[in-house]
């Protein structure tokens, strides 16, 4: 069994974030009787069992009323307690997980499969799985990578049931929105997926598209069901530009770190938004390329890559507050994904045939500080995937050699299936469940841990 410690590396789960913006009256935590507790006073004031002279017709009568009220009474008992406490910032059970206590669904460990449900499909047998991503077919021979399933350590994730999944996302859109790594997540979605549907020949992209990283938006369309699941590639999330008129030559393009990409208002009619990014934020992607940093028409040139990266985030959480429906939207935000690289320049790649008994690998933790700091500061809920401690481990689990072509060494990306699958078991779990009363706890132990860091 290979665990998560508490103290290990960036921690947190996923949890709806209830808004910060307070009003009046009693709070969760207040000794104030709460409307249910008044209304059953106040019956028991009112409404006594009938007089001993009574028929047997009124005493019937009177019972049949007093239990309705009763049952009326405890319905609206139930909503107090798990909608308003629950959305006030009190710890309640993670929704879709079993278990007795509050539980923080990413502390936890992988654990040997003895269940036989992993892997959850094929990639050979999925269309929609980038051949990039398919170890075994571009000739991995050891399959024990596949077989280690997510155990948190106070609850389970619930068996995966692709059909289930399927009716909760009848006539929906879902839309995953970062770079590779969002993509290799849409895969494993879509293919976990496609395990319920009947005639394969009812699942195919909208508009023809074959599967691959050239193509910046993917759209697969699941006809039976009327759903459909999307991919926009956009790697930072917000603009990028060429370098304004008069800029320094070594300047040759510009993040606009203050506009969101074009993409976005694509996403707007959503059920469910998934978003990442964090694997282009380096200075082999940015400044080493000549792509520098831009605010309305002010260059920033001296900006780190983590202030920029902090900007984006709130131009992101912005629009997201300004722009989407968050009535009819369930947005999440993935954490930073784990490399295992041996060095620096990303040359060496040596895939172990077992998790790693102890978190390692590149987790960039002031990226799940950055992000713990910025959507505590957002009045509207959003639900943080924060996997990086879950990948921290697998260094089994990367496409290493097994690339396509296989020329290209990779610790970065995951093989499919794998890891990516965890993630959105997890994912779900939430949707089956409709995910509104999610651990406040877990999101605020993420909160604690960065700021103790």
């Amino acid at each position: 069994m290979v665990t998560a410690s508490a103290a290990g590396s960036s921690r947190g789960a996923p949890a709806r974030v209830a808004s910060r913006a307070g009003g009046g009256g009693a709070g969760p935590g207040s000794p104030r009787a709460s409307p249910a507790s008044a209304a059953f006073a106040a019956l028991r004031r009112r409404w006594r069992w009938a007089p001993s002279g009574a028929s047997p017709l009124e005493r019937a009568a009177h019972a049949f009323i007093l239990a309705s009220v009763a049952l009326v009474l405890s319905c609206a008992l139930y909503l107090y307690v798990f909608r308003y406490l629950g959305r006030g910032g009190r710890a309640v059970d993670a929704a879709g997980f079993v278990g007795g206590e509050p539980c923080d669904v990413f502390d936890g460990a992988w654990v040997p499969d003895d269940t036989g449900r992993h892997p959850l499909y094929n990639s050979s047998e999925c269309p929609f799985a980038e051949r990039g991503f398919d170890c075994l077919a571009n000739g991995r021979n050891d399959t024990g990578y596949l077989r280690w399933r997510w155990k948190p350590r106070r609850c389970e994730v619930p068996r995966f049931a692709a059909r289930a999944a399927l009716e909760r996302l009848r006539g929906k859109r879902v839309v995953f929105m970062g770079d590779s790594m969002s993509r290799t997540q849409w895969e494993s979605f879509i293919c976990m997926l496609m395990a319920g549907v009947e005639d394969p020949r009812t699942v195919f992209e909208a508009n023809g598209n074959e599967i691959t990283k050239t193509i910046r938006h993917l759209a697969v369309r699941f006809a039976s069901h009327g759903l459909t699941v999307e991919f926009f590639r956009s790697v930072f999330l917000v603009q990028q530009h060429p370098a304004p008129r008069h800029a320094p030559k070594r300047v040759k393009s510009t993040l606009r770190l203050d506009r969101m990409d074009n993409f976005s208002r694509k996403c707007l009619n959503s059920d469910v938004l998934i978003f990442n990014t964090g694997h282009w934020w380096t200075p082999t992607k940015l400044f080493d390329t000549g792509c520098y940093f831009q605010a309305g028409r002010s260059l920033k040139l001296g900006t780190s890559i983590e202030a920029g990266f902090r900007m984006a985030l709130e131009t992101w959480a912005s629009w997201i507050q300004k722009r989407v429906d968050l009535n009819r939207t369930h947005v999440f935000f993935r954490t930073y994904e784990p490399s295992h690289w041996g060095d620096t320049s990303q040359k060496v790649c040596e895939v172990t045939e077992q998790p790693s008994s102890e978190a390692k690998g590149n987790d960039k933790s002031e990226f799940g500080a950055i992000l713990a700091d910025v959507v505590a500061n957002m009045k509207v809920p959003i639900t943080v995937l924060n996997v990086t401690l879950m990948g921290a481990f697998r260094s089994d689990a990367h496409v290493g050699t097994w690339s396509y072509p296989p020329t290209i060494l990779d610790c970065s990306h995951w093989c499919l299936p794998g890891v990516p699958d965890a993630w959105n078991e997890l994912v779900f779990s939430y949707l089956l469940t409709n995910g509104e009363s999610s651990a406040m706890l877990m999101l605020l132990r993420f909160y604690e841990y960065h700021e103790q860091k």
